[in-house]
């Protein structure tokens, strides 16, 4: 025998209304977990993997960047060093000059050409205005009297975009 409709959508009202205060807790608990784990996840100003068009420009300009600083003549260090004051700032800047101050001597005495060529440059950061990079550099050396010699550098690198332009502020070999 059947039970008359009313019967069955009145016990299951009644059933809703025990049970309701508890789906609703556990659906309060569900969000706010849902909530918790996405503001402790992955920064979401963080563009290095949503922004390609961004990420491709702070890469093809710091590695540019790079490049050119780090490649120069024994014959035209100058303008080399002219190059990379427009691109280094802050701390990138004082490394570099550092580091141009103690080979300066060394790099004529030898007639050195140093070459640097970016072969990867990948972004590991990227806000608005910073951006952290790892590149990878081929550098090949040739004295005026030997045959050349090839070597590899992995950079970490920090750059601040300043005036439309990415400016390098930070160098840390790996």
């Amino acid at each position: 025998m059947r039970r008359p409709l009313g019967r069955s959508v009145a016990g299951a009202l009644r059933y809703l209304r025990r049970c309701g205060p508890v789906l609703v807790l556990l659906g309060g608990l569900a969000l706010f977990g849902t909530g918790q784990l996405i503001r402790s996840g992955a920064d979401t100003t963080d563009r290095a993997f949503t922004d390609r068009a961004a990420t491709g420009r702070v890469a093809e300009e710091v590695g540019s960047a790079l490049g050119r600083a780090f490649s120069y003549a024994a014959t035209d260090s100058e303008s080399t060093r002219t190059a990379a004051r427009a691109v280094f700032d802050g701390t990138a800047g004082e490394q570099y000059l550092a580091l141009t101050e103690r080979l300066g001597g060394w790099v004529g005495e030898q007639q050195l050409v140093l070459t640097s060529r970016v072969v990867s440059a990948g972004v590991v950061r990227l806000g608005a205005d910073r951006a952290e990079l790892l590149v990878l550099l081929d550098q090949s050396a040739r004295r005026a009297d030997g045959p050349p010699t090839a070597t590899a550098a992995q950079l970490l690198v920090s750059a601040r975009l300043e005036a439309g332009h990415w400016l390098v502020t930070d160098l840390k070999s790996l």
